[in-house]
């Protein structure tokens, strides 16, 4: 027992650095060429946000190998050497909040802050935002940890006296019990709704963190997870369906390039007079409208582009690259289909055992358990892979509605132009929302994971705490979920496989 435990160590240490080690190549490969050689601590907040996001999702995995070490012990004392889930559990959302709420906030008001000033006045101005939103956080957390901070578990007070050891087990509708329908040894079978108490105690205050944190997640996880799961995959398919089919004349290129460099023209003297009016104070909600305009306009000039040069290969290699093209668009049909799989299994996952009571069936559960029964790693593996999805999901459903919505900012990652207040904003928003998807997949896989620590934390103790025992009760964020999915999917099937027409002459609204 004690050499499992041990090898359960190793392969948690090692999967460790391998996560940091694969977050630093997404960080130097994503990067903007002008943050090279510099802004080192966002780089660092980055990679750290990531890895402990990254970790956080492969605890549950590994607090269900934690919890199959002793399934064979035969004393307590040989489970000692197993990890100890509960504190890791407690310690990485305690880190992850802190990084959501402070670290990161910190580290985007340095990066965006006015580069003419010197390193210790944008060090000042950040800590001043950070120092006040920490000021505001601790008072409304410990007024509701003061107030609310306590869960109500319902139980049953029983009672029954003792018996003889029965010579007969036969049970019938006039005997339901040992010792007769009339003993005081049936109150458990015929204990009436009022034998129900609840039993009221305080949670710890690390946990009550996770829980505000897990329904602040839980918020952004139902809106965003929701529109991602049923766009990531469509989104994969519809680019298929809307893809160039043949290289257009060298006169259609020049057509398009002559618009398109228009377009940018006009877009470059928009955001100049932005700038223009930023500088002198008047950063109003016209402005603001503007500038998410100005981001969307200049986005779709990118896509363009790209289109513009799929369409048109150049060079000594112009027919290689128009094969890569075609290869790449196929590529996204199998991902797509894959995907719409996997997204399919999600829904019918949640409605036949989370939604309907008591559940159909335990569907993807029996899945794992099986995978496991063929190896070891099968299952967990699986298991893993559907967490990460939700987080995928998660990020196409923030780009897809931060391209439409006003209110919500775009922060698109590009292999090699990413630049770091994006990066550190799409790591806050995974953050956030892993809470809400290890939440998530502990209840969805409640048959798989059961017994696990994290099933204590995010299954008995969140579900009755007080004031928000009633959302997880009658399933809130599961039905947002699912018609938030649905309502994308009814989108992108009237709508997603059209190619956008490009846009007239673009103008700031007055």
């Amino acid at each position: 027992m004690s050499d499992f435990n041990l090898a359960l160590v190793i392969v948690a240490i090692v999967v460790c650095v391998l996560v940091f080690l694969f977050n630093v190549y997404l960080l130097v490969n994503y990067q903007h060429p002008d943050d090279n050689n510099q802004a080192y601590f966002p780089k660092f907040v980055v990679v750290f946000g990531l890895s402990v996001a990254a970790i956080s999702i492969l605890m549950l995995p590994a607090d269900v190998a934690n919890r199959q070490a002793c399934r064979h012990a035969i004393y307590n004392g040989a489970c000692n050497l197993t990890l100890p889930m509960k504190d890791l559990w407690l310690a990485i959302y305690i880190v992850d909040a802190v990084l959501v709420f402070f670290v990161i906030p910190f580290a985007m008001f340095f990066y965006e802050g006015d580069q003419d000033k010197s390193v210790g006045k944008r060090i000042k101005s950040a800590m001043l935002w950070v120092v006040t939103t920490a000021i505001v956080c601790a008072l409304l957390l410990g007024i509701l940890y003061g107030l609310v901070g306590k869960v109500d578990f319902t139980v049953r007070h029983l009672s029954s006296a003792t018996t003889n050891f029965p010579s007969n087990w036969d049970f019938t509708s006039s005997q339901p019990c040992i010792g007769g329908a009339g003993a005081r040894a049936c109150s458990a079978y015929t204990a009436s709704a009022s034998s129900e108490k609840t039993w009221t105690m305080r949670t710890t205050f690390p946990e009550y963190v996770v829980a505000l944190a897990t329904i602040v997640g839980s918020v952004l996880f139902s809106i965003f997870g929701g529109v991602g799961i049923a766009c990531l995959p469509l989104g994969l398919i519809a680019s298929f369906i809307r893809r160039p089919k043949a290289v257009i004349t060298r006169s259609q290129y020049i057509k398009e390039a002559t618009e398109l460099g228009k377009k940018a023209r006009e877009l470059k003297k928009a955001a100049d007079a932005l700038h223009q009016e930023e500088r002198s104070g008047s950063k109003g909600r016209k402005w603001r409208k503007n500038v998410k305009s100005v981001e969307k306009e200049l986005l779709q000039l990118e896509e363009d582009v790209k289109l513009l040069e799929e369409m048109y290969p150049q060079g000594e290699k112009a027919e290689t690259s128009w094969a890569l093209t075609v290869l790449g668009y196929l590529a996204k049909l199998v991902l797509g289909i894959l995907g719409l799989i996997v997204s399919v299994a999600w829904v019918a996952h949640i409605v036949i055992y989370l939604l309907i009571d008591p559940p159909f069936s335990p569907f993807l559960n029996e899945v794992f358990i099986k995978l496991d029964d063929i190896w070891g790693l099968l299952g967990t593996a699986a298991f893993a892979f559907f967490c990460f999805y939700l987080l995928l999901a998660v990020i196409a459903g923030a780009m897809m509605l931060g391209l439409r919505l006003v209110f919500i900012t775009i922060h698109p990652m590009k292999w090699g132009a990413t630049l770091m207040n994006s990066f550190l904003f799409n790591v806050g928003l995974i953050l956030l929302c892993s809470i809400s998807v290890i939440q998530f997949c502990s209840t969805a896989f409640g048959y798989y994971a059961q017994a696990t620590a994290a099933q204590e934390i995010f299954g008995h103790t969140l579900q009755s705490l007080r004031g928000i025992k009633y959302l997880y009760k009658y399933n809130v964020f599961q039905i947002a979920f699912i018609i938030l999915a649905g309502l994308t999917f009814v989108y992108y099937i009237a709508f997603g496989w059209r190619r956008k027409k490009p846009s007239g002459k673009f103008q700031l609204s007055s």
